[in-house]
């Protein structure tokens, strides 16, 4: 009876004459279809399939009848579609394409139709499954448009709600399309759009995702319908602190608001959009996830690169435009990579053999194609998942069997699709020791987000990054066990090494200092085993560094060694190392990369700035960049060449950063740069405790043309002869001297310790506090060389005969006297010698009594002149620059530290080189005269290097510099102090400063200052030189007054004094 028809390969045979009986069955049901006619629909669907029961074939008659006019025919058809969509879900596919119909008949003029109409779109929305929830957008979008009828466009809103409940996390990854059609709906003048637009919207917003912003949704919703909010909107979400990782929903719900701030007027929006544009595009973990919103974003900021004219924000504007630049790189990398997803429906159609598939098998695989992407974009890639959502749409056309084992051969394609190839793939076969996903975050400031780390045993890994970038955190975290996926340090040894020994484990002596370390107690190591270890790397009893001597007389370079010391006494499987050259002189340098180099089976994590050091031991190297960590197989030198902006490393001269320091102002009788400000005169030291002196004999000066570079060995005694330059120290025999309106400023080796007193401040607050007595510097004043000294207090306690002159009679008396201290005030008598203001014991007031500086050197007041000359010395150079928040915000950022960790970070918050920057400016502030530089180079990578350097060269007062950077000192000083062994020797061009010899009285002179106010005005300048007439006519007018008992003006005053006249 029936003619059998054998398809080939379905794995079973189609009953021909069978499937045209029902197709026929069903066209006549839907020809005449009315109510109750759904449910035998229905059966009939489940129980012979999509293709057998005739649905595929009579698709387009149902659609007619739900879009039908006529009531009858349209409330038939609209309940059948609401029926199979609710009880025929293996329907979805084809029943899918009636929702369009379903939209249009919300605007029928029959209430019942409209309501049903509502019911049946519902449907099909709730039922479909999630992954297929792409496959409906193009028909809600296609009747969102203001042409189409307001009720159709509502009922498409109304949808959204629907997949929010349905289908949240599918709805989520839409959003890069459905936001843009919601928001067009939102400035609707029509009442109801605006209504179902905005709850759309507020829907979809719940789906985003990312806990840093979405509490802001409400906000960014309003920001959308009122523009005048979006300052105040942009302003709160520049302070949100972004930690999570920033996919595709929550970028389609921010950019709409992020370009409409970079398209406002105010410049404070446009840079905010900025600054939180380049923050979440650093966490976008997939960067095929920004690719959609790239096109929108880069055009508008580049705009505001070139067009906004305060060059702060322009600059923070160009920072976010190069970093979306390089996110779009990877995005486009990443999309060259991957596999092309469009292109499933020929895998599938491969798969099935059915490369020529059409009809109701075309739509089917059109449907898996798209609810496959689906999968892939939410990580839904196990087996079972693809079995339980897409197998069953083919049951109609093959075998179960033949169906699964087509969508298990895409799924493998689709997971080939998906994979990224690492760059730091190793064939290596060395053991790992790590392999590992982690966020780390220091404080508020997020280092580095959701990357992976993978070490290997007997590996050498040199870090890299810019100073702030986490080099320094990230070992720390890991030797406290704050790395999540690190193997535990009990388990794999790990050792943190760094030179900076705390304040209260100074007093140590080195053997104290080794056992104060818990590891090493708990280990139980005997003291022999200290002591020798400690010899090996050349501590002795009888050498420069003693193993009982306290940890405080330990040069920079001694200190490290110490610590490398401690580390090799742990035998740590993994060595971390933090600036292990810093203070090390060359020899020392030689013996850490024998050190290194000599490590069996130990895994090292390298931070330095020293290339030389980075080529010769490393053997991996891990680059921090953009909150991700690199790696990369080879020493500096070959990372370099695939990675060329990495130059830096090598080149001072390669610094895109710059640094300005204050130039110096004049000094008071000193017209020549070549004329010595500091000098130190056969002096000799030694430190309590020791036997023999650290400094023998030194002699050296110091002028405003200086350009000097200290080198030597460690324990050489170079700090030390800088410390009693400064007036740190004082010597046990010699003199030392220092001009007393010049101005010095001093960065120790051990640097921190100008700060960390006030790590609970931030460097802006830090310099207003220090200088805030009227410019004087508080840290200046309590040097040792400012402390009197018992011999002096007893001078000072003891009457001294002092000579007056009655000014009427002539008469001259003798008195003794006790000064009980100087009041501040300073002048010069007709001996050109400066006389000071003092108080005397019992007087409740100052009287305006001066005594000459011979007189109170006599009386044991020198150290007090010398503050005195130090407070006048400070205040000039507070007048052209007053302590406001706003330039010393802008004196940090001319020595290289952003106003956002100068204004807003505390101290404690900072790394190592941003602290350097803050003692550094700190320093510079009251524009010295002379700048002493103690290993300046430590902990600065090599962009702030050269950028000092620069300063340096450009900087017109003199510069004494301790390094053990060849190539810093040799770019900056013709003249050389070698110090050996506690003895000086000068070399290099000791007379250049005289070919320097410019006239002080030729340079350019400020000549106005602006206050905290932004006040402008006008500084007088320094007396201009009288030819000999104008000369011989100001005598004789001074001579009048004096003549007259009139008052002299200061000008004239002065003259007097210097031409003899009074």
């Amino acid at each position: 009876k029936f003619v059998t028809n054998s398809l080939p390969d379905n794995g079973f045979h189609f009953k021909t004459s069978f499937i045209e009986k029902n197709n026929m069955a069903l066209e006549a049901k839907f020809a005449s279809l009315s109510l109750g006619d759904e449910s035998s629909i229905v059966a009939a669907i489940k129980a012979d399939g999509i293709e057998k029961s005739g649905f595929v074939a009579n698709i387009e008659a149902l659609k007619a009848k739900a879009g039908s006019s006529d009531e009858a025919e349209a409330k038939s058809g609209l309940t059948t579609v609401k029926a199979i969509a609710e009880g025929a879900p293996e329907a979805e596919a084809i029943n899918k394409e009636c929702l369009s119909v379903c939209l249009d008949q919300a605007a029928h003029k029959s209430a019942d139709v409209r309501k049903l109409a509502e019911e049946a779109a519902f449907a099909i929305c709730k039922n479909v499954n999630p992954f297929a929830l792409k496959t409906l957008l193009p028909m809600i979008f296609a009747k969102l448009p203001v042409e189409e009828k307001w009720q159709v466009r509502e009922l498409g809103l109304k949808c959204f709600p629907v997949f929010n409940a349905s289908a949240p996390k599918q709805l989520g990854k839409a959003l890069p399309e459905c936001v843009p059609e919601i928001t067009a709906c939102m400035w609707d003048t029509k009442k109801q759009i605006k209504v179902a637009s905005t709850e759309a919207m507020r829907d979809a917003m719940s789906v985003i995702g990312n806990r840093d912003i979405e509490h802001m949704t409400g906000q960014i919703l309003t920001a959308i319908t009122k523009p005048k909010e979006v300052p105040e909107i942009m302003h709160k979400m520049a302070g949100v602190t972004f930690v999570q990782s920033v996919e595709s929903p929550a970028l389609a719900m921010v950019v709409p608001l992020l370009l409409r701030g970079l398209r406002e007027k105010k410049i404070a929006t446009k840079r905010q959009s900025a600054v939180i544009i380049n923050n979440m595009s650093k966490l976008v973990d997939n960067p095929i996830d920004a690719g959609p919103f790239l096109p929108l974003l880069l055009p508008a900021l580049e705009t505001n690169a070139e067009a906004i004219a305060d060059p702060e924000a322009r600059e923070i504007t160009e920072k976010a435009v190069a970093q979306l630049k390089r996110l779009k790189e990877m995005s486009d990398k990443q999309a060259a990579i991957r596999g092309d997803v469009s292109k499933l429906d020929t895998e599938y159609m491969a798969a099935l053999d059915k490369k020529d598939a059409d009809g109701g098998l075309l739509k089917i695989i059109q449907h898996a194609s798209i609810m496959s992407t689906a999968m892939m974009e939410l990580g839904f890639m196990e087996d079972t998942q693809w079995k339980k959502n897409v197998s069953k749409l083919f049951a109609a056309y093959v075998s179960a069997d033949k169906a699964e084992a087509a969508v298990e051969k895409v799924r493998e394609e689709a997971e080939k699709m998906l994979i990224v190839p690492d760059d730091d793939d190793d064939e290596d076969d060395a053991e790992e020791l790590c392999n590992c996903n982690f966020t780390l975050a220091y404080g508020t400031k997020i280092l580095l987000h959701n990357t992976k780390m993978r070490l290997k045993r007997g590996k050498n890994y040199g870090l890299l990054g810019g100073n702030d970038s986490g080099k320094t955190t990230l070992m720390r975290s890991i030797a406290q066990n704050q790395v999540e996926g690190f193997p535990d340090t009990a388990s794999v040894r790990t050792v943190f090494v760094e030179a900076d020994i705390q304040g209260e484990q100074s007093h140590l002596s080195c053997v104290e200092y080794i056992f104060h370390d818990p590891k090493i107690e708990a280990m139980g190591i005997p003291v022999e085993d200290v002591r020798t270890v400690l010899h090996t790397v050349g501590f002795k009893p009888d050498g420069k560094a003693k193993p009982d001597h306290a940890v405080s007389t330990l040069s920079g370079g001694w200190r490290m060694k110490l610590a490398l010391a401690r580390a090799m006494l742990q035998k740590a499987d993994i060595l971390l190392l933090d600036e292990p050259t810093n203070h090390l002189d060359v020899i020392n340098v030689a013996w850490v990369k024998n050190y290194l180099n000599s490590l069996d089976g130990v895994t090292a994590i390298i931070v330095s700035h020293d290339s030389g050091l980075l080529n010769d031991c490393c053997t991996n190297m891990l680059s921090i960049e953009n909150l991700k960590l690199r790696s990369f197989k080879g020493n500096l030198d070959e990372f370099a060449k695939v990675n060329p902006d990495i130059r830096a490393f090598f080149s001072l001269k390669a610094s895109s950063k710059t640094f300005k320091f204050p130039q110096p102002g004049p000094i008071e009788g000193v017209k020549s740069k070549g004329k010595a400000l500091m000098k130190m005169a056969r002096c000799d030291f030694t430190y309590p405790g020791n036997d023999s002196p650290t400094l023998f004999d030194i002699t050296v000066q110091v002028s405003l043309s200086s350009r000097v570079a200290c080198i030597g060995e460690n324990g050489a005694g170079k700090s030390t002869m800088i410390k009693l330059l400064v007036g740190e120290a004082e010597p046990q025999t010699g003199d030392v001297w220092k001009h007393p309106n010049a101005r010095v400023a001093y960065v120790a080796q051990h640097a921190f310790h100008h700060i960390e007193e006030h790590v609970d401040r931030t460097p802006n607050e830090y310099i207003r506090w220090r200088y805030a007595n009227n410019g004087e510097d508080k840290e200046s004043l309590v040097k040792v060389t400012m402390q009197f000294s018992p011999e002096e207090e007893k001078l000072q306690k003891t009457p001294y005969e002092i000579q007056f002159t009655d000014d009427e009679s002539g008469k001259v008396s003798k008195v003794k006297k006790v000064v009980s201290e100087l009041m501040g005030g300073r002048k010069t008598n007709k001996s050109k010698e400066y006389e000071y203001e003092v108080r005397y014991l019992g007087s409740t007031m100052s009287n305006g009594d001066f005594l000459p500086q011979k007189t109170l050197k006599k009386m044991g007041w020198e150290k007090a002149m010398k503050a005195v000359d130090l407070k006048i010395a400070q205040r000039s150079g507070l007048y052209v620059r007053p302590l406001s928040t706003k330039n010393v915000e802008e004196h940090l950022e001319d020595c290289g530290l952003d106003r956002e960790f100068g204004t807003h970070y505390r101290m404690s918050a900072l790394s190592g080189g941003q602290k350097v920057k803050v003692v550094l400016a700190a320093a510079m502030w009251n524009q010295p005269h002379i700048l002493v530089l103690d290993e300046p180079t430590n902990y600065l990578d090599r962009e702030s290097l050269g950028a000092l350097a620069g300063a340096i060269e450009g900087f017109g007062g003199g510069v004494v510099i301790i390094s053990h950077n060849n190539e810093f000192t040799q770019a900056l000083c013709p003249e050389t102090w070698i110090m050996d062994s506690g003895h000086l020797e000068t070399k290099g061009d000791a007379d250049w400063m005289l070919k320097q010899d410019v006239k002080i009285d030729d340079q350019t002179q400020i000549k106005e200052m602006t206050d905290a106010a932004g006040n402008v005005s006008k500084v007088k300048g320094g007396p201009k030189k009288l030819s000999k007439k104008e000369e011989k006519v100001l005598v004789k007018r001074i001579k009048a007054k004096i003549k007259n008992g009139e008052g002299l003006d200061t000008d004239e005053e002065e003259f007097a004094f210097e031409k003899d006249l009074l």
